[in-house]
């Protein structure tokens, strides 16, 4: 763990308009902890290129007019988006540590995205394509010679933190190219495991203490994390697994989005203002059940988890269903804790499987593939207590608002988090296209319940209810069961 003294500059920021993506505020003056991951240089480097491997990929192919594309408030245009990517490299590596001058003198009056309005960015005299193509290798390279000579701790973090900015913006990319209805990205796979199947089932989970969030021997943290602390859980029962299209699809034909009483007051609004009928890419088509994937119609794999719903739609869902989402504790301990006796111990793994770093049989990461796998894929990354697919292939909505633990107190971009607190719900996880560092077991997503943009869905923990004493007997599982949902 580091400590440094800081002073006030501008530093990164969630933009309101592309939750998930950092945009540049003040820093604040405090004595601030900054942990790393203890990457070599050489590491970084490679990190640095492979991050902007995954840049590329997902916007090379595109023409000029899709890399500008339609303005939208949950989208940025996509020339926009990576010349931002870049500048936030350059400022705060090149010019921040190393006081270079900068590549371009307008940059700052281009990609500053505290002080360039979001509807301005599709007026904005960009370069062109080459233009901001060769701009960003540029600085890449420039970050490769700095890094070539060697850095200290300090120094560090602001790489880190630049990789982990582009990691948002990939994802970013992958969800705009299907908002936008682009073409599946080139070089990613199908999904290979599509028939591995169902999980269904709950497990068992004791209570106890547990440590919530992050310590400086963790790497990297952002501010929300900080830091672990105790609380007491009850004992609770957890799906395996998320909820799979074919679940979700019987709440659709059981008229649960025409049901009021299966949302909240707030999900009820937001279902009548968007006229919401079933999740935003499906379409019932010769019979069954279809989705939009990237600009192609296909049928709804019913064993995938369901995706791109919100926050309100699956909370009506846990209704219909008489379940509920896990709070994030809950999510955390299902994903990391172990049993002792009859109650949690005091382990805490670095994964859901232990100690090695993800692979592909243990998660659906880093754009291997271009959509979730089946929830019966990757039995190697089950936790300790089985539940599946606890990192990557969708992110996952808890019950839980998005709030400071205690003792919190802001990193040097003390508005990454503070601002948007209480007016946000958590996600965990990581999805497809989150990155092995975005996607760590500790991280805090955090989006606003009605977007239903981003590669999430959920899943639920039991519910005690006289009504349905049995779980096989509850209208879901019969529905599944008789084929009536996902054909």
């Amino acid at each position: 763990m580091r400590v440094q003294r800081i002073v006030v500059v501008a530093l990164p920021d969630r933009d309101d308009e592309r939750g998930g993506v950092i945009r540049t505020m003040r820093m604040n003056t405090s004595l601030v902890e900054r942990p790393t991951s203890g990457a070599t240089a050489n590491a970084l480097a490679g990190q640095l290129r492979e991050v902007r491997a995954h840049t590329r990929c997902l916007t090379d192919d595109l023409s000029a007019e899709q890399l500008m594309g339609p303005m939208l408030p949950i989208v940025n245009p996509v020339l926009w988006e990576i010349g931002h990517v870049g500048w936030f490299h350059e400022f705060w590596t090149l010019r921040h540590l190393h006081s270079e001058a900068p590549l371009l003198d307008r940059a700052d009056r281009l990609w500053n995205s505290s002080t360039v309005a979001h509807d301005t960015r599709w007026d904005l005299q960009l370069p062109d394509r080459a233009g901001v193509f060769a701009y960003m290798t540029d600085v890449l390279g420039r970050q490769v010679d700095r890094l070539g000579r060697g850095i200290d701790g300090a120094q560090q973090y602001f790489y880190e933190l630049c990789i982990r900015h582009e990691d948002m913006h990939v994802e970013a990319l992958a969800y705009t190219r299907q908002t936008l209805g682009y073409a599946r990205p080139g070089g990613l796979a199908d999904a290979a495991e599509k028939n591995a199947g169902s999980w269904p089932g709950d497990v068992e989970v004791p209570g106890g203490r547990w440590c919530l969030g992050s310590t400086g021997v963790d790497g990297f943290v952002f501010d929300n994390e900080k830091w672990a602390h105790e609380i007491e859980l009850a004992p609770f029962r957890i799906a395996k697994a998320p909820v799979t299209n074919a679940e979700f699809a019987a709440f659709v034909e059981a008229d649960g989005y025409r049901t009021e009483e299966f949302w909240s007051a707030e999900g009820w609004r937001w279902r009548e203002r968007a006229r919401a009928e079933r999740p935003v890419y499906w379409l019932a088509k010769d019979g069954g059940w279809h989705r939009r994937h990237f600009h192609e119609i296909e049928p709804l794999t019913p064993n995938a988890p369901v995706a791109f719903v919100n926050w309100h739609e699956a909370d009506a869902w846990c209704r219909w269903a008489n379940r509920r989402l896990p709070s994030e504790a809950e999510w955390e301990v299902a994903a990391l804790g172990e049993a002792n006796g009859g109650r949690l111990a005091k382990v805490k793994r670095r994964w859901p499987w232990g100690e090695a770093s993800p692979g592909a049989e243990r998660a659906n990461l880093d754009l291997i593939i271009d959509q979730p796998v089946d929830v019966a894929a990757c039995a190697a990354g089950d936790s300790a207590f089985g539940c599946r697919q606890m990192i990557g292939n969708i992110w996952e909505w808890t019950a839980s608002d998005f709030v400071p633990f205690p003792g919190f107190a802001a990193d040097p971009y003390e508005d990454y988090s503070q601002p948007w607190f209480n007016s946000r719900k958590v996600l965990r996880g990581g999805s497809w296209a989150s990155s092995e560092r975005i996607a760590n077991p500790r991280y805090r997503n955090f989006f606003t319940p009605e977007r239903n943009d981003v590669i999430a869905g959920f899943r639920t923990c039991a519910v005690q209810s006289p009504l349905w004493p049995d779980a096989a007997a509850h209208p879901i599982a019969l529905s599944v069961k008789m084929g009536g949902a996902g054909r």
